[in-house]
């Protein structure tokens, strides 16, 4: 069995910090300041309703997700619900896909936080390695992450709601610049067609992949079967408005800008320069640097409750299903998570990436990983829900249609075959997936007997 202390601390975060946890991962600075010129160049027009198409994809994923977050909370629960629905061996698989997930969004984080660092201080006349910027951006997150679960909640709620705040503020003063006039272009979906229109909903959904990782908190959160519920739903809709909001005006702000939209690698700063508000240029960079920060840290407190959980049930060595005497934190989880998240991006600018390569790359990895888990999840609960009495007809549906919409985005990651060396990237998925089947399979017996209990309690420990 473990040894003690293996409790995080109990029922300390409320619902904003729950909901603050998942908007950072799905960070919406991300998407206004860097991927929105990528959504252009693929869906044109159409791009904001490839946004609204994606969310009601993933609310399908939301909505079964909930049939257990409703019934069951603990720590590392996607993970969990997945063992309740398929058995051990999926479940370990469904976690292993978290585990790739959390640590390159985590990856993206830093090294996002890197461009904008880098750009700030190029200003300043001051050159920073790439490799510097990885080791702080990681440290600090590791420090917040190891030291406090709240205080790392906190910080990522005051970041994202001010970084959200200023690039709203410059999306209404781009909407006045153009008195408030509707762009029939984009409402006609003018030079779209349902092609663009289906690749541009693959890029939506990769932009609003992380509500899920409200469930990882299960243990620490107040009231958690109805606090987690409601910020799955919660950040997934604020993100997904967000996300249509911003896409509608940042074409419409920079039709004709030269060079377009979809060349442009500072669409928001290119903005304040059109609208003759170039004060807040610094501020947004400022923001998007710190919002790139908090990516990271989420994708450290997320990620590490996985391990930490999976530690527990004897998946992993027993030290990272330990929790720290004093912060009551999954330290040993967490300090992989750091080691991870420096030694990524520090690899992939070794093996002479840009770091703006390595920031692509990344989402597109950790993008496999979690159409891995939202599969595992959906296939699990009518399993689950069966298997307690409980599975009605509209249940079906729901995992049905989920599974059904998220094709969608698994066939749109490789057809059409993307260019080298991104065509290699399912088939890196497929190694690291094959690996973790083996593993699981061979520790079967150490795992079988996990029991998802029907309160918030955590499950107790099984031998390692």
């Amino acid at each position: 069995m473990l040894s003690e202390p293996t409790r995080l601390r109990a029922q300390c975060l409320n619902f904003w910090e729950i909901l603050a946890q998942a908007i950072a991962l799905i960070s919406p600075t991300m998407t206004a300041a860097l991927i929105v010129p990528l959504m252009y160049g693929t869906t044109g027009n159409s791009s904001w309703l490839a946004y609204a198409f994606g969310t009601v994809i993933l609310l399908f994923v939301a909505f079964n997700l909930n049939q257990f977050a409703r019934r069951s909370s603990h720590t590392g629960s996607m993970f969990l619900y997945s063992v309740a629905g398929l058995g051990p061996t999926a479940g370990g698989l469904s976690g292993w896909c978290l585990m790739w997930a959390y640590m390159f969004i985590g990856t993206a984080g830093v090294t996002g936080f890197t461009i904008f660092a880098q750009t700030l201080l190029a200003m300043a006349g001051v050159h920073v390695p790439a490799l510097l910027l990885f080791a702080l951006c990681a440290f600090v997150s590791w420090f917040l992450a190891y030291r406090d679960i709240q205080l790392s909640t906190i910080v990522m709620l005051v970041i994202e709601a001010a970084s959200m705040a200023i690039i709203t503020l410059l999306a209404f003063i781009a909407l006045g610049a153009h008195g408030f006039k509707i762009d029939s272009d984009q409402l006609t979906l003018q030079g779209s067609s349902i092609s663009t229109l289906g690749l541009g909903v693959v890029v939506a959904i990769f932009s609003l992949v992380g509500f899920e990782c409200a469930t990882a908190f299960g243990e620490e959160a107040k009231n958690p079967l109805k606090t987690i519920p409601r910020a799955v739903i919660a950040s997934l809709l604020i993100s997904g408005v967000f996300f249509v909001f911003i896409s509608y005006v940042e074409i419409m702000a920079l039709k004709g800008a030269n060079p377009s939209l979809d060349k442009l690698t500072t669409p928001l700063s290119t903005m304040a320069t059109l609208l003759h508000v170039d004060f807040l240029q610094i501020p947004i960079d400022v923001f998007a640097m710190v919002s790139f920060f908090s990516l990271a840290l989420s994708c450290m407190n997320a990620g590490s409750r996985v391990v930490y959980q999976m530690g527990r049930q004897g998946f992993f060595h027993e030290a990272t299903g330990r929790a720290h005497a004093t912060n009551a934190t999954p330290h040993v989880a967490v300090t992989v998570y750091a080691i991870l998240e420096f030694a990524i991006p520090s690899v992939m600018t070794f093996l002479g990436l840009q770091v703006s390569d390595a920031f692509n790359d990344a989402g597109t990895f950790g993008a496999f990983g979690f159409l891995g888990a939202y599969v595992f999840l959906s296939v699990a609960a009518p399993m689950y829900l069966k298997k307690i009495g409980e599975l009605k007809g509209v249940d079906i549906g729901w995992a049905v249609a989920a599974l059904a919409l998220l094709i969608v985005p698994a066939v749109g990651s490789v057809y059409p075959v993307p260019a080298p060396p991104v065509n290699l990237f399912p088939y890196i998925f497929l190694a690291y997936f094959l690996v973790g089947l083996v593993v699981f399979v061979v520790r079967r017996k150490a795992t079988t007997g996990i029991d998802l209990q029907p309160m918030d309690d955590v499950p107790a420990a099984m031998a390692s």
